[in-house]
């Protein structure tokens, strides 16, 4: 006997988890599948080296399911300005939140801030159902549901299931919906440093000849550092002493933030453009990363997954209060035009982004500055880039609208 809920939601971190809570919020019978337990209390050092720069937009959605009061309890960093430069030209770009009818431009936050207060709300909410620690073993579809077949022999069913299970899905794997991308043969490098100089609540990112190197504000006074590299130089970084490594970054940082003085642990991940050739398939539906995996160079991957996770959820909440099947194609079709366009318009961008200040051509240096130069100082196109870089654009679901 299989236990049917509305909503079946595979993939317990950021993405998935804020799904979840829209859903059982609007009192959509939810249950969320996780292979383990997120942690919730750590202590205050060392701060997670995975982070994200969350957008206003982002920060809507959060606050409209009931999570960002518990984020800011455990701790989020506000900054207000983000400073561009181009190590091989002229080219400069500072973006200012005075510019903006907003105090900041977004926040840096801990991976894990955010999915434990997504848990614990989650767990208030009446019509949601956790099933943790579990694993997909296998998925069938039925005329009526979609069936989800657990490792231990559980079986449950839903109108419809979402998918949000990361880069490497294995639930896509099972709908058998394929992918198209590459390999940037790009790490990214990260970490948690202290500097001598304040970081004044400022993202420092500065392109050099392998990829960026992105200060991102913490709210202790860190910075968390996203630094893309080719694959064996992030090799060889994470495998240097401190003093070597702080030493290296200093001089790639070329000094803006003074002396480097302590590190953290340091990761490499391995970076890739990819996207699923379909978002949906029979009572099935792809959200985040298994859906779409982009350049992290503006920090936007996480800020389209909660995207996604609003639309999907905004959807399926129409239909069951229209009294219409929340698991029809027509509706998971609507989802997919809706979000695939502009997540596919924000990885292209990054895309040429990091090619175009990759390549060493002389010619490409001049574009690169000439074309910064002219952004900085037309207010009009460095408005439409801050409000985009912030969510602030059309379209939006109505939990990103705030």
């Amino acid at each position: 006997m299989s236990h049917k809920y509305s909503v079946i939601v595979v993939g317990g971190g950021i993405v998935g988890t804020t799904a979840a809570c829209a859903l059982a919020q609007a009192g959509i019978d939810v249950a969320l599948l996780d292979a383990r337990n997120p942690e919730r209390e750590w202590p205050a050092e060392p701060v997670d080296i995975r982070v994200s720069a969350l957008t206003r937009a982002a920060q809507n959605i959060l606050q409209s399911v009931g999570a960002w009061e518990s984020m800011v309890q455990r701790g989020v960093g506000a900054y207000d300005q983000m400073h561009v430069w181009d190590a091989d030209s002229a080219g400069v770009l500072h973006f200012d939140a005075a510019d903006t009818e907003f105090s900041e431009l977004g926040h840096i936050v801990e991976n894990r801030v955010t999915v434990a207060a997504l848990w614990d709300k989650l767990e208030t909410l009446p019509s949601a159902t956790i099933i943790c620690p579990s694993r997909v073993a296998d998925l069938q579809n039925n005329q009526q549901s979609i069936s989800v077949l657990l490792a231990d022999g559980q079986k449950i069913e839903a109108d419809v299931l979402i998918a949000a299970d990361g880069r490497d899905s294995a639930l896509r794997q099972m709908a058998g919906i394929q992918t198209t991308g590459w390999e940037y043969k790009q790490d990214g490098l990260v970490a948690t440093i202290s500097s001598e100089k304040s970081h004044q609540f400022t993202a420092w990112q500065r392109f050099l000849p392998e990829g960026p190197l992105a200060f991102l504000p913490l709210k202790n006074g860190q910075c968390s550092i996203v630094w893309t590299l080719s694959h064996q130089t992030a090799q060889d970084y994470v495998a240097l002493s401190d003093e070597d490594f702080l030493q290296r970054l200093e001089q790639a940082s070329e000094g803006v933030l003074g002396k480097m003085l302590t590190v953290g642990p340091r990761g490499a991940f391995a970076l890739r453009f990819q996207y699923a050739k379909h978002y949906t398939a029979e009572r099935f539906v792809l959200i985040g990363d298994a859906a779409h995996a982009m350049h992290p160079l503006a920090g936007q991957g996480a800020n389209a997954g909660l995207l996604d996770a609003a639309a999907i959820a905004e959807l399926i909440i129409k239909a069951e209060q229209a009294g219409r099947p929340v698991g029809s194609h027509k509706l998971l079709r609507q989802y997919e035009r809706w979000r695939k366009g502009d997540n596919l318009a924000m990885m292209s961008s990054m895309d040429v982004i990091n090619k175009l200040y990759t390549k060493q051509n002389e010619g490409f240096r001049q574009l690169r500055g000439t074309g910064m130069s002219w952004v900085n100082h037309s207010a009009w196109v460095k408005n439409y880039f801050n409000r985009y870089a912030m969510g602030l654009r059309d379209d939006l679901p109505a939990l990103a609208q705030g």
